[in-house]
């Protein structure tokens, strides 16, 4: 069934094809902060399990709600490895060590992308669009990234 919500076909199909690029972006992100707890070593190690666990969980509940805001305008997710990384603007990287100040530079990196891309379609959305809903999310949602970057930011002082 169409989803009628006040704004036109055109302008949701423009919103949610940025959407599925924020769910790739915002699920490989979640992969690597996993993979990033799976793996630190060093005598940091326990403190820095607990850092991640607390980052992906956080990242989870993102992914599911940014799935929900594309269901919610009568799209469908990509749901597929190979569509999240077709989709995504982050890029995997092959480490030779699993320092906890090598994961926490790239996963960093990959929140201030992922903020300045937030930031980029916020008045988009807004003015563009006339998808003032959407535009609201995506704020709150840069903010979220804006403070999960901060607390991996404060790890490398």
């Amino acid at each position: 069934m169409e989803s009628l919500v006040g704004i036109k076909k055109n302008h949701l199909v423009d919103v949610t094809e940025t959407l599925s690029k924020v769910l790739a972006d915002e699920f490989v992100l979640y992969t690597k902060t996993r993979n990033a707890h799976w793996n630190v070593e060093g005598p940091d190690f326990y403190n820095k399990h607990l850092f991640f666990e607390q980052q992906y969980t956080e990242l989870e509940e993102i992914v599911d709600s940014v799935a929900e805001r594309i269901r919610i305008l009568g799209h469908h997710t990509p749901g597929t490895l190979k569509e999240f990384l077709q989709l995504t603007h982050l890029s995997e990287v092959s480490r030779e060590k699993n320092d906890s100040t090598g994961f926490i530079k790239e996963l960093l990196s990959d929140h201030e992308s992922i903020i300045i891309y937030l930031r980029e379609n916020i008045q988009r959305f807004a003015n563009e669009l006339k998808d003032y809903g959407t535009s609201d999310y995506i704020t709150g949602l840069m903010e979220t990234h804006e403070k999960m970057a901060w607390m991996l930011r404060s790890h490398l002082k």
